[in-house]
């Protein structure tokens, strides 16, 4: 956690990606209330917390003693989070940038599967100060939020919310990771974050319990919805009978650039440089007229440098906030059973030339109630594969067989945004290919699945000087892949050559777990 003096040179000194005051607060719509239907959050170990805190420690020491922005521990600190990630299935990518003529990283997590439009959202910072190896600034946090993300991998937890986990760079020079992350985002994907809930210093060694003033009560409360975490965020401390104190939306940790946006925001705190209070030493016992961290931003913020109880609580309450906001999915669908069709007989908003390139004069995409057409004995155009319609190059049969054929180069369509669930595993489809032996190999016809990072394409089918009569046939791919995100699937067809007839067709789309 970055101190009140460090955090205003570091927002001053900051001149690209800045968390600025007064930016406006109108992007994101308040967090909805936590839904209905909530399964019970699982125990989390606190002695794998306390495994992940030892690998930190143990990066700082072999890299200078901490874990600062620009030094070779952040990035190792980095690389553990990820490579424990990866193995439980999230969907990571780290995100750079430059600050202080050093480059600087974000890593960011999704777990497969929810509501991307309403996202839950996670964080904490993984830096150090320079002076020490930050195991409670902000090991504590970072490792925290580790073990519940591995947690939810566990128990296979799918949630009717999209839920995704950040650990920032360079929050103690001045919230510069988080920073650069909100204000990088575009605002459509920002405006999908419905909450953001954050952890910073959550073990100190003569803790305090401190939650996020969401409702106000203390006269600094955060966006709509913010109350609703905080309600949250304390029931689970309530449930144990430990009493907790409000702390201010002050802009001190990573939740300020989320809250700038009007994020709904919340988190827990253990206290840093202050002192407890004899009244909080009654309540809640350690050391009055002490800091709750006397090592805050020291050298001696090591593993040693931890209150165990505060963690676990801490750690327990994170939990059960999440299961709580996020909420329980949907039963899992049997094994095979269809989670996504299209029959192409109502329309499902195919787009026809999606991104402008297609050159086709004849014969495009078009979904309708398909005509079969031949020639000599070869039968090129087909009725649809089942029901009236199908997308096929052309529906009309026209006078002849080359009236409404392919012609003149490529056509495309792509389907509208499918949203896989986490279990979705193949897709298969009804498709023809048919020409007659003016083809070539610049004929084609192809079907791609369309994924946020990249495409998959699970049908190839090449021209020649051959006749090849049309016939439906079945393709199966496997697309567990893509499980989880949201994908597209684009069809592609061309009469590349010189004049060619040619036909093809797409009918009965299926996705199944």
């Amino acid at each position: 956690m970055r101190s009140r003096i460090t955090a205003a040179v570091g927002a001053a000194a900051l001149a690209v990606s800045a968390f600025v005051p007064g930016a406006t607060a109108s992007a994101a719509p308040s967090a909805p209330a936590p839904p209905a239907t909530a399964v019970a959050a699982p125990n989390i170990p606190l002695a794998n917390v306390k495994a992940h805190l030892a690998q930190l420690q143990s990066i700082a020491s072999s890299n200078g003693g901490n874990r600062a922005h620009g030094r070779p521990g952040f990035r190792a600190s980095i690389d553990y989070v990820k490579g424990k990630l990866d193995a439980a299935g999230y969907q990571t990518s780290v995100q750079s940038f430059s600050y202080n003529g050093a480059t600087g990283y974000n890593l960011i997590a999704d777990w497969p599967g929810g509501d991307t439009n309403n996202t839950l959202m996670t964080g904490a910072h993984l830096d150090s100060v320079n002076a020490g190896p930050g195991i409670n600034d902000n090991g504590s946090g970072s490792a925290g939020n580790l073990e519940i993300a591995l947690a939810i991998a566990r128990e296979s937890y799918k949630p009717k919310r999209h839920l995704r986990f950040g650990w920032w760079g360079a929050e103690e020079l001045g919230l510069i990771g988080s920073s650069h992350y909100v204000d990088t985002l575009a605002a459509a994907e920002r405006s999908k974050i419905k909450s953001y809930l954050n952890f910073d210093m959550i073990g100190s060694p003569n803790p305090g319990y401190f939650a996020y003033d969401g409702d106000g009560s203390s006269g600094s409360g955060g966006p709509a919805g913010s109350a609703e975490i905080e309600r949250v965020l304390r029931a689970y401390f309530t449930s144990i009978n430990v009493p907790v104190e409000d702390t201010a939306f002050d802009g001190r940790s990573d939740y300020g650039p989320f809250i700038e946006y009007g994020i709904a925001a919340g988190g827990l705190f253990t206290g840093a440089e202050g002192r407890k209070t004899a009244a909080q030493a009654q309540k809640w016992g350690g050391q009055a007229n002490v800091a709750y961290d006397r090592c805050y931003h020291a050298s001696c913020d090591t593993s040693s440098n931890i209150n165990d109880t505060a963690l676990d609580r801490n750690d327990q309450a994170i939990a059960n906030a999440i299961w709580t906001l996020g909420g329980s999915g949907d039963p899992d669908p049997e094994p095979g059973e269809t989670i996504y069709s299209d029959d192409l007989e109502t329309d499902k908003s195919w787009a026809v030339n999606p991104d402008g390139t297609d050159t086709a004069t004849a014969g495009k995409f078009e979904r309708g109630a398909s005509q079969a057409t031949s020639y000599s004995g070869t039968s090129l155009q087909l009725a649809a594969a089942g029901g009236s319609n199908a997308l096929v190059t052309g529906a009309s049969a026209g006078t002849d067989a080359g009236t409404n054929d392919l012609d003149g180069g490529k056509t495309s369509a792509q389907s509208a945004p499918i949203a896989l669930p986490a279990d979705a595993k193949t897709l298969s489809f009804a498709w023809n290919f048919a020409h007659l032996n003016n083809s070539g190999t610049d004929d084609y016809f192809r079907v791609r699945v369309v994924g946020p990072n990249g495409s998959t394409t699970v049908l190839d089918q090449g021209g020649s000087a051959a006749n090849r009569s049309g016939a439906w046939q079945t393709q199966t791919a496997n697309i567990s892949a893509y499980a989880g995100q949201s994908i597209r699937i684009l069809v592609e067809a061309a009469d590349g050559g010189t004049g060619s007839l040619v036909e093809a067709g797409l009918d009965n789309v299926k996705i199944t777990k």
